[in-house]
């Protein structure tokens, strides 16, 4: 077994070790959701503040709570709807909220650009999630795109933790608005499709239904001379 897979071995131990703990605590899966927004804004205040190595760690233990909500409502057979909602409504919030905390440090500092460039990955974090939302409603899926939320998630962790913020938020404006881009294209070409089939379905029912009333026509003039 190699490095990577012990560590990810250790890490899957961690968190299932965690979920029974809190499924044996009787604690809500709906809970733990709110409880990762405000640990969230903690890391956002921190950001603020320009202490971005706390905030990154502060991030890590948010990103704990948001790993682990899903398992434990699946496992204590919690799972509900709203609870689905919820947890997606506030993970944007959770987003919106650390670039909140970053945009605020850079306004401080006077680095008006990486305010630009912050409010261009908000832009980018928030249609990248709308996009697929808002696709789906036409087509099956469009889980196309390779920067979501939980890389995301992850190159704001290294940014904070080695000091790297302005590379990553360089990476993340550009790749979530290429992503969304993506989207659009997918959605285009599935769309085009699926109206292209109904076209063709519309067409021939049409065809069929002259060729129905011509049958049922000379059916009657058959019946009506013999008839006569």
């Amino acid at each position: 077994m190699g490095v990577t897979q012990k560590i990810g071995s250790a890490a899957g131990y961690l968190v299932g070790l965690i979920v029974k703990l809190l499924i044996g605590a009787r604690v809500h899966p709906n809970l733990l959701t709110c409880m990762g927004l405000g640990i969230n804004g903690i890391a956002a205040w921190l950001f603020g503040r320009g202490e971005f190595f706390s905030a990154g760690i502060v991030v890590v233990i948010g990103a704990v709570f948001d790993l682990i909500d899903g398992p434990v409502a699946r496992q204590s057979n919690k799972v509900t709807r709203f609870g689905g909602f919820l947890d997606s409504v506030l993970d944007r919030y959770s987003d919106l909220i650390l670039l909140m905390g970053l945009l605020v440090y850079y306004a401080s500092v006077n680095r008006y650009f990486y305010v630009v460039l912050t409010a261009v990955v908000m832009t980018g974090s928030i249609l990248t999630s709308y996009a697929r939302a808002r696709a789906e409603n036409c087509i099956p899926s469009c889980k196309v795109g390779f920067l979501e939320r939980p890389e995301r998630i992850v190159l704001i962790i290294i940014g904070a933790l080695f000091d790297r913020m302005a590379p990553v938020l360089w990476v993340i404006a550009v790749l979530s608005n290429i992503t969304v881009a993506h989207r659009i294209a997918h959605t285009w070409r599935e769309t085009r499709q699926l109206d292209e089939e109904e076209h063709t379905a519309d067409a021939a029912d049409q065809n069929r239904v002259p060729k129905e009333t011509e049958r049922g026509t000379n059916s009657e003039e058959i019946q009506e001379g013999s008839v006569v």
